[in-house]
């Protein structure tokens, strides 16, 4: 597993290159990659940047932890999370979930789990840069019930 929380950006194709050679008999490899959205559609403003901040240590334990349950749930070759902190422009790369699998269903829905619980539980804060001034970020409701949903053991298989 590779856990890594960084201000620079990350390659794609390096990223999927190192855990493709890393996990030769996976049939699967998913990559999720979340981008800085231009427009906040809960207050239809636009937003230049973000800015991320996170608690160092606690935070990478988390995503670590995040992705030995993955690996506990479904069988996985490999796992790669990258999460970026700083001052992110629009349209600017934040994350990258990438997990290899010998079947696409556990690589859907192994990164589908490290997403959900990544935006629960890891400790970053957001506050984002809009024409309107500047404004903390809350966690989303939407984004408790999704990973709420994880607990259920019909989601699993």
């Amino acid at each position: 597993m590779y856990v890594d929380i960084r201000e620079e950006d990350f390659d794609l194709s390096a990223e999927y290159q190192a855990l493709s050679s890393e996990c030769r008999g996976a049939g699967a490899l998913i990559l999720f990659v979340g981008k800085v959205r231009d427009l906040n559609l809960n207050v239809d403003s636009s937003v230049q940047a973000l800015e991320l901040s996170h608690y160092k240590g606690m935070t990478e334990a988390t995503l670590e932890e995040i992705g030995a349950e993955a690996q506990q749930r479904w069988q996985l070759s490999g796992v790669r999370i990258i999460h970026r902190v700083g001052r992110l422009c629009a349209a600017d790369q934040i994350v990258m979930v990438a997990v290899a699998a010998a079947h696409r269903a556990e690589a859907f829905l192994s990164a589908e789990f490290i997403m959900d619980e990544l935006k629960t539980r890891a400790a970053f804060w957001k506050k984002e840069i809009r024409e309107d001034g500047t404004h903390w970020l809350d966690m989303k409701q939407k984004d408790v019930d999704r990973a709420a949903r994880w607990k259920q053991s019909s989601v699993d298989r």
